[in-house]
């Protein structure tokens, strides 16, 4: 038997995911002029199974902020099976006591760390543990807000698919607001019978939209005057995408509960977690099986986990986050001055980017363009208006200077259509 697809053509493989996998969305790129199949990987760099070179700057959602295959992430998890396998949930883990210790100290305001295999998992244990700790039901989220495809995670997110699946919930039991409206929010949480408001600290699949001034301290203080609990989703902004470990620190806002994932498996070995505040997380105290994960914590995930925040919270990284945000605010702000037809908006907080173009589906046009310049970039889903830019910690300032050339080229094509 192949143990890897690269063995196989391109074309059988495409009809292979058509027909077993994903036939929707197999169709839509391909219609869209995008027929990627990723086969190797390493650092920013992608090739696809036909050999062509892209500069990824889509990084799915922030798992490769370290690139792809990342050596020293690689070579942590290479030691690691030479000892340890996924561990048993059931017993305690020195692995998983060792990384919950890592990210509750490097956490304002948070006591506990439970794991999960993904983001959705670890939203949908966040409100578990906010509905316990408050003996309330109702859920408040941002309209076009982005949670995951898990059960309450769903419910509070993609309000579409949530319908199209019947996992809305009970009428009422989850409402969404606008993101920025304070008196929609304190309206929302009025009733006094809220257990969670959850929101993308930078809503991601709206174009990264970002919170407006005091906007994020306001929902926190509603929350409090409330008795409801103020879950941050960190799972695309964390992890020093914003120059700060955390977007909220960047907002001065301590939550209850904070959500991670996508990037602290390093693009290696899937892994979550969701921290919890003492009131949030007391439930552990009394109740040890309260919740149970099989492959959440999993020990070689702990050990890679442990490795990204290393590198993520070294100096050098750090400084080097910093003259890249710097670098991208520049050579964007240049582009629109070039292009300001057609360059309409731009949204940045740290490396969290989205801009806009003057299209209902710009955010679409861009990445096929981009595409043909050998630069992998994804429209925002609930605004295609909008293109995300999610450039890698550690991306080289040469790759910067290609990626926004390559932008200057799609838009000068774009303002040409």
């Amino acid at each position: 038997m192949d143990r890897t697809a690269e063995g196989y053509d391109k074309a059988t493989l495409l009809t292979l995911a058509e027909r077993y996998t994903c036939p929707d969305r197999v169709r839509f790129l391909q219609g869209a002029g995008v027929d990627l199949m990723i086969g190797r990987r390493r650092g920013y760099r992608i090739w696809d199974l036909d050999g062509r070179e892209l500069l990824d700057l889509h990084l799915n959602g922030g798992v490769y902020n370290l690139g792809h295959r990342n050596p020293e992430v690689v070579g942590a998890l290479t030691e690691a099976l030479t000892s340890l396998d996924i561990g048993n949930h059931h017993f305690p883990s020195g692995e998983r006591a060792l990384l919950a210790e890592e990210l509750v100290n490097r956490t304002s305001g948070m006591r506990y760390a439970v794991f999960a295999s993904g983001g959705g998992e670890a939203v949908d244990l966040a409100i578990k543990s906010a509905r316990r700790a408050t003996g309330r039901g109702r859920v408040v989220s941002a309209k076009d807000a982005y949670h995951g495809h898990t059960g309450l995670a769903l419910a509070a997110g993609d309000e579409s698919a949530a319908t199209s699946f019947g996992s809305g919930g009970a009428p009422g039991e989850f409402r969404r607001v606008p993101f920025n409206d304070v008196q929609a929010m304190a309206e929302a949480l009025a009733g006094q019978d809220v257990a969670a408001v959850i929101l993308e600290t930078v809503p991601a699949t709206v174009g990264f939209l970002p919170p407006d001034p005091g906007y994020l301290a306001e929902v926190k203080r509603l929350c409090d005057l409330n008795g409801t609990m103020f879950i941050a989703d960190e799972v695309q902004t964390g992890l020093g995408r914003t120059g700060s470990l955390w977007g909220v620190d960047l907002f001065d806002v301590v939550p209850d509960i904070l959500v991670t994932g996508k990037g602290l498996s390093g693009g290696i070995y899937p892994i979550a977690a969701t921290l919890l505040s003492e009131r949030a997380g007391n439930w552990l105290e009394t109740d040890g099986w309260g919740h149970v994960s099989t492959f959440g914590g999993a020990e070689l995930g702990c050990v890679v986990a442990r490795t990204v925040l290393t590198l993520t919270q070294a100096q050098q990284t750090r400084d080097h986050v910093v003259h890249l945000i710097g670098l991208w605010r520049e050579g964007l702000a240049e582009l629109q001055t070039r292009y300001p037809e057609w360059l309409t908006d731009i949204r940045q907080t740290g490396l969290c980017i989205g801009v806009e173009f003057n299209n209902e589906a710009g955010g679409m046009v861009m990445t096929r363009l981009l595409f043909d310049e050998g630069v992998w970039a994804m429209f925002a889903g609930f605004d295609r208006r909008y293109l995300q830019l999610k450039p890698g910690l550690l991306l080289s300032v040469d790759e910067t200077q290609e990626a926004l050339a390559a932008l200057d080229r799609a838009c000068q094509k774009a303002a040409g259509l």
